[in-house]
């Protein structure tokens, strides 16, 4: 099962996919000069065109995606697309992505209630396709029926265990870090970096108990659920309630991308959390840095959309989750005719929010600084359907299952005029929504 939800209002905040039994599972990039040569293959085995009939002249205004890809993309799948060193140490082998070709998709519409079922034929296999949607309709009305109407479940997460999560990267060593950032700022390599750490908790249980906690405890605008296999054995798996999307497609070639940089947590009371949102409007450190980000995204999505239309239209603007507020822009343009959402991806992936700017020599001065791979965490997931749309959010607030643990990274950007101690403490903030949604806390070592 695959579930892309969502959690909470907001403008990207329409609809809620659930699919299960996918009829291809690709666990690794493909050979040669695209890695993304088997997911196009498997993409174009679906029936194309827009979902809705259009005959009458009036508008679909169901859901966008009906069958295709699901899944995820790690963070070190940008090794694929820029040369990088190998220094952090890859203790957490998981595959570099994980996508799901799925023929039919539940999906339900927040803003007025409904659900909607359809699919798109596999080899032009309709008649398939019918019976596998007949089967799913019986199994979502059953299951709708039981869980409240809810597609994760009513509850909050059972008999979740108290957790306790440790930092592979101690204050000090993460002090060091902003240090060491700084210094490269000034002598003129970069002009802002994303430093992460991860913590880590001993976990052999159910995922999916812990994104029902999460999801009820912070809920997100892109929360996710994604296996990570189907054997025997403890359950890996993916769960997100990540408030940053990373680039969305219509099937009409319309770009969009809201990047997130600047962040304060919410107050006791209302007029805390109004003179923590003025610090956070009023902050130059912070509002250059998510320029700085908006500028890496207009480059990148200047390479594959038409000249002239990439844009601005949002600008450092106050949104709020739970536990944060964050300034977030947008960045919008037009792809020309001839690409499509993989070379989108191609051309900004991973994302310059939670990499820096320039965004590859940051990428390259992280490398030496983070002691472990980031894995799934700042990569992306989401869907592509075979008519060229896409939705994709970058995977942060997120915990990765992975049959032993339970980890979940934190970080922050960096620019010359960052204080350590408050980037320190900026990550226990964003740390402390995910972690008290699911009944953790962080712990020292």
């Amino acid at each position: 099962m695959a579930l892309l939800e969502s959690g909470r209002p907001g403008r990207n905040a329409r609809w809620t996919y659930l699919s299960a039994d996918p009829r291809l599972v690709l666990t690794d990039a493909a050979d040669g000069p695209d890695p993304f040569a088997d997911a196009r293959r498997g993409l174009a085995r679906l029936a194309a065109g827009s979902p809705g009939d259009r005959s009458a002249g009036q508008p679909f205004d169901g859901p966008p995606f009906l069958g295709g890809l699901i899944g995820h993309l790690s963070y070190d799948l940008g090794r694929r697309f820029e040369r990088l060193p190998a220094i952090a140490r890859d203790d957490q082998p998981l595959p570099i992505l994980r996508l799901q070709l799925h023929d039919w998709v539940l999906a339900h519409d927040r803003r007025d209630g409904r659900w909607w079922i359809g699919g798109r034929a596999l080899d032009g296999d309709a008649a398939a396709l019918d019976h596998r949607l007949s089967a799913a309709r019986d199994l979502a009305v059953h299951n709708l029926a039981t869980r409240g109407g809810s597609a994760a479940g009513a509850d909050q997460g059972g008999n979740l265990q108290a957790l306790e999560f440790v930092s592979g990267l101690e204050r000090p060593a993460y002090l060091a870090a902003v240090e060491a950032v700084r210094s490269a700022i000034e002598r003129g390599e970069i002009y802002q970096a994303n430093v992460t750490r991860r913590l880590a908790a001993s976990f052999a249980g159910d995922p999916w108990q812990v994104y029902r906690r999460l999801r009820t405890g912070d809920p997100a605008l892109f929360a996710a659920y994604l296996p990570l296999d189907r054997g025997p054995g403890p359950v890996r798996a993916i769960v997100s309630a990540s408030p940053e999307p990373f680039l969305s497609v219509t099937a009409g070639g319309r770009v969009a991308t809201d990047p997130i940089k600047g962040t304060r947590p919410r107050g006791r009371n209302r007029a805390e959390d109004r003179r923590l949102a003025r610090e956070l409007l009023c902050s130059a450190k912070d509002r250059a840095e998510n320029v700085m980000i908006v500028d890496v995204l207009r480059n990148d999505l200047g390479r594959v959309c038409v000249p002239g239309t990439v844009r601005v239209p949002r600008l450092c603007r106050l949104e709020r989750t739970a536990a944060v507020q964050h300034l977030v822009s947008t960045v919008t343009g037009r792809l020309r005719p001839d690409v499509g959402p993989f070379e989108l991806l191609a051309a900004a992936f991973p994302g310059g929010s939670i990499t820096g700017a320039p965004k590859i020599r940051a990428m390259q001065i992280l490398e030496r600084l983070e002691p472990v791979r980031r894995g799934p965490y700042t990569g992306a997931a989401g869907w592509i359907g075979p008519d060229g749309a896409m939705q994709t959010s970058i995977l942060i607030r997120t915990f990765v299952a992975d049959g032993e643990r339970l980890t979940m990274h934190v970080g922050g950007g960096i620019t010359w005029r960052s204080d350590p101690a408050e980037e320190w403490q900026e990550t226990v903030d964003k740390a402390r929504g995910p972690l008290s949604a699911i009944g953790g806390r962080e712990v020292a070592a």
